[in-house]
């Protein structure tokens, strides 16, 4: 059997564990496309590490490590995209004329939400043989990233759901199963819909709500430097936890208005609190409420919020440029508020929050609504 060769774009904590992980598997060739002059220094001075949370490691070398588009997916099975949301047009424009065109390659996202299907479909539109796929979360957290090094590894999940564009026939949707069961130990179930992904309440909420309720004009830093660095879910303040179940009743709320307009089932789509247990089990001490949730998951443990020093004195403030601003308000909170927006769900924390959130990043440069299409719900899926 040949071996499966698969493309991780993005060397980034979860690009970089993908690495290692797939390495350890004897039929599969691991190509990392980075745009890091490092990373590909350090290919030829060692291998990339993986610290686990057992005190254990694994290693790997990638059998290529380039920064050019081309020699990276040129006999690709499978294309891995784990850059944030906000840079997958960019990816997706610099290796679509390089895909194979004699075999069907897959080509999905980790994780697949911000309507990462409606993107792709649009940018690989002359690729008819590329199967779209998208993996509802990511398989683990991941942290503490010396690039082209190591990487830490926080909590598994213990089921990975992955979706797939709705054009693809069902011969496509098991190969991309197929291909994900020889890449991960964790058992891969096919969603029936992609929107369970892109309803699926994640980052775009969580991020949002604990930011809101920590510097948002309610809360505790609105307008004041942190003391000291903090973690996003073990410091995650009360007032955050609030927020965070109001948004998951409002995409809940939406979730259900999809199902009635568009006839899909969305039972897969939990309420977070739910979602979360269910993903880490054990891992979580106390599931009784999201604040003791967010607090106690081992998972989640020593995640840090993205912070820079306070130009005015000491202390430090939330970085505007971080991924939790251009990745989650402008790519995954802005595709919900469109969608309720739309579908006339009432939603007046998403929106406030969003506003809010949209207000201290100073605007959106750009966001998924660049790719959503405008006759959705209509007759696009």
């Amino acid at each position: 059997m040949k071996p499966l060769r698969v493309t991780v774009c993005g060397a980034g904590r979860t690009g970089h564990l993908s690495a290692v992980l797939f390495g350890q598997r004897p039929d599969v060739r691991v190509s990392l496309l980075t745009g890091n002059p490092d990373v590909v220094a350090h290919h030829g001075a060692g291998e990339i590490s993986a610290h686990l949370p057992d005190g254990s490691t694994l290693t790997a070398r990638p059998d290529q490590v380039t920064m050019d588009p081309a020699c990276a997916v040129a006999d690709a099975d499978t294309v891995i995209i784990t850059v944030p949301a906000h840079v997958r047009s960019q990816v997706l424009h610099a290796i679509a004329p390089h895909l194979p065109v004699d075999k069907p390659v897959s080509v999905g996202a980790i994780p697949g939400f911000c309507g990462f299907d409606w993107l792709a479909a649009a940018m690989l539109s002359a690729r008819p043989n590329a199967v779209i796929w998208g993996m509802k979360d990511v398989p683990h957290t991941a942290f503490d990233l010396e690039p082209g090094v190591s990487v830490r590894v926080g909590g598994a999940k213990q089921q990975l759901h992955v979706g797939v564009h709705a054009r693809e026939p069902a011969s496509a949707r098991q190969r991309v199963r197929a291909q994900l069961a020889m890449l991960y130990d964790a058992p891969v179930a096919l969603l029936d819909d992609y929107l369970e992904i892109t309803l699926t309440p994640g980052n775009p909420i969580m991020h949002s709500s604990v930011l809101y309720g920590l510097i948002g004009p309610y809360g505790q830093w609105h307008n004041r430097p942190f003391a000291a660095p903090l973690c996003w879910w073990t410091d995650c303040p009360e007032l955050g936890a609030y927020f965070l179940e109001r948004c998951d009743e409002e995409n809940q709320a939406l979730c259900n208005a999809v199902q009635q307009r568009l006839g899909v089932d969305l039972s897969s789509v939990k309420p977070l609190r739910q979602e979360i247990v269910e993903a880490y089990g054990a891992q979580i001490r106390d599931s009784r409420t999201m604040l003791s949730v967010l607090r106690t998951n081992q998972a989640y443990d020593a995640i840090q919020a993205p912070l820079i020093a306070h130009d005015a004195g000491g202390g430090y403030v939330i970085d505007r440029t971080s991924r939790a601003f251009q990745e989650d308000v402008a790519y995954g909170l802005a595709l919900l508020v469109e969608m309720t927006r739309r579908l006339t769900v009432k939603a007046p924390h998403l929106k406030e929050i969003f506003d809010w959130t949209v207000a201290y990043m100073g605007g959106l440069k750009g966001s998924s609504l660049d790719y959503f299409p405008q006759t959705w719900p209509g007759d696009i899926r």
